[in-house]
């Protein structure tokens, strides 16, 4: 029998050998160091003995306790009136005594004790010690840790460094914790009672489901005074829940246990990973559909602007035509032939000269008047758009933060990615070249004498009248020299009709234009500042692709390693 559940738990040993192993690859996927070196010490220590970590404060006992519960009959453990162990100390079965130091940090005690044959003892600095580096070297043991046993000095063993160490063993790592109030002999009974019941009260607060306390006086016991010293209760309590060939079953259930909490953690570390992801995507979503609404609003001004323009237009050349018509009839002509060559009064040259520049003055101020409105709605659109796009940025949602305790490095490449994008949105506001779009508006070189001493959403009305207008007058100027050239050696024999069918020709193309030309430009301009301003976003987008593919895949090896450990916990409580 003792074969076959030797064989089971080397078969155990082998498959949560092989699960750690593959949850040390996913831990260095994530980048932790800190828990990479854990999860190698947890797979290098599988091998190792039932392995009991004792920790306590400075001067609670704990040496003199190892002393007493190995009996050897020597100090194997240092005692002396000041904290004398300041390295850890493993101590390991073997044939012959032996220490040998494995680092300046870690040395490690061989004695021929049976008990070390299916235990380890691990004697470690005082939770309190104010040795460099001890607690962070303490709590590397911790995690491979079988067994806590928390050693309390008797007379007071409510000092809050040692709660706050038992805390991290607890909450962090889920650790199974004994309480040893050692040191007993120095209290009278009833007081003892008090802290022994205080130490249990203790511990249920903070978690401890039956806590188990034990009294005991190492000093006693190493006098032979076996049965006051309290190391009896302890002894069965080893033998009833751990020695006995149970050890090495409870050792891998310890070992799955923890490789369970390590990929609770990850579990815990990607779905937050994957919170601030899918927040990350809600905002980017939101700007590219902030920035859609926002064009399509610019593009209903635009849509205003060029109406009014067009009902200016209209209304003008609908004025000019009804004058026209009145002054190209027969008696206006004839008198005004008659006139000019009897008086200094104006001949019909001079006064269809005179009716094309009142052509051109009434459309312009028209225009102007028109533009000035509409332009500022426009500006005031754009600079919206810009504006809580930036405002947006500045108040996106951080979910992951940068003292995350395993994804430290992403969340913080996220906020200098972040941070970037936040400069490079502000530069690109404050530059005038990002808003004057001279691949839109060629040959506009009277511009710039206009914008150059602007900045981006500053100048962005002064840049749309400046191109605004010159497309404008560029067109009224086109229609009114054709309509000049129309004039050019009318006599009183010319036929009205066709003076004013050609007037009327040479209006509808100016119209056709001013209504195409306004409304494409425009909206090609509010179009290809939309795509500049979705570019800034570029390594954002970037990130989020990469974050996407990594969550995935770490989802994938978590979601497996889990199934496994399932499985072989069900083995193993089998």
């Amino acid at each position: 029998m003792s074969q076959l559940i030797s064989r089971d738990v080397q078969i155990y040993r082998a498959q949560v050998e092989e699960i750690i192993k593959d949850l040390h690859e996913l831990v260095i996927q994530t980048g932790n160091e800190d828990l990479g070196r854990t999860v190698s010490d947890l797979r290098n220590r599988i091998n190792d003995p039932f392995m009991f970590v004792i920790v306590g404060e400075v001067k609670a006992g704990k040496s003199s306790f190892i002393n007493a519960l190995l009996s050897t009959g020597k100090e194997i453990a240092k005692v002396a009136p000041q904290p004398m162990t300041d390295t850890i100390q493993q101590i390991v079965f073997g044939e012959q005594e032996e220490a040998v130091t494995v680092n300046p940090f870690l040395k490690k005690i061989f004695l021929p004790v049976d008990i070390l044959r299916e235990i380890a003892i691990v004697d470690t600095p005082g939770t309190n010690t104010i040795v460099e580096h001890h607690q962070e070297i303490t709590e590397s043991f911790i995690p491979a840790s079988d067994l806590i046993v928390f050693v309390f000095e008797a007379k007071n063993p409510y000092r809050q460094s040692a709660w706050e160490f038992f805390e991290y063993i607890h909450q962090d790592w889920q650790k199974k914790v004994i309480f040893v109030l050692q040191q007993k002999d120095l209290m009278e009974p009833a007081d003892l009672e008090v802290n022994f019941n205080g130490v249990a009260q203790q511990a249920e607060k903070k978690g401890i489901t039956a806590p188990n306390v034990f009294a005991v006086s190492a000093k006693q016991e190493q006098d032979g005074r076996i049965e006051e010293s309290g190391f009896g209760p302890l002894r069965t309590y080893i033998r009833a829940h751990i020695t006995g060939g149970k050890a090495p079953l409870l050792k891998l259930q310890n070992s799955a246990a923890v490789a369970r909490n390590i990929l609770e953690r990850i579990r815990a570390g990607v779905q937050l990973r994957s919170n601030q992801w899918e927040a990350d995507v809600a905002f980017r979503t939101d700007i590219h559909d902030t920035l859609e609404q926002q064009q399509t609003k610019s593009y209903k001004h635009v849509d205003v602007l060029v109406e009014n323009l067009l009902a200016g237009f209209d209304r003008i050349t609908r004025q000019k035509r009804d004058e026209l018509s009145e002054g190209l009839s027969f008696f206006a002509l004839l008198k005004r032939s008659l006139a000019g060559l009897f008086s200094k009064k104006t001949s019909p040259q001079e006064w269809l000269g005179a009716f094309a520049q009142s052509l051109e003055q009434d459309l312009n101020t028209e225009m102007q008047r028109k533009l000035n409105e509409g332009v500022a709605d426009l500006s005031d659109s754009i600079q919206q758009m810009a504006k809580i796009i930036d405002l947006k940025i500045r108040n996106s949602q951080t979910i992951l933060r940068n003292d995350h305790e395993l994804f430290s490095s992403i969340a913080e490449r996220r906020a200098n990615v972040l941070r970037d994008l936040q400069d490079t949105f502000s530069t690109f506001l404050a530059k005038t070249e990002n808003f004057a779009q001279r691949d839109i508006f060629p040959d506009r070189s009277s511009i710039s004498p206009n914008i150059a001493t602007g900045s981006g959403l500053a100048v962005v009305g002064i840049i749309l009248a400046a191109v605004t207008q010159g497309m404008v007058f560029d067109i009224t100027g086109g229609l009114l020299t054709t309509v000049g050239l129309l004039f050019a050696g009318v006599t009183a024999g010319v036929k009205r009709k066709r003076i004013l069918e050609g007037f009327q020709t040479e209006v509808d193309k100016g119209r056709s234009l001013l209504n195409t030309e306004v409304s494409e430009k425009l909206k090609s301009y509010i179009s290809q500042l939309k795509s500049r301003i979705e570019d800034n976003f570029s390594r954002f987008d970037q990130m989020l692709e990469t974050e996407e593919s990594h969550i995935r895949h770490l989802e994938t090896q978590q979601n497996g390693i889990a199934q496994r450990l399932d499985e072989t916990d069900s083995q193993l409580k089998s």
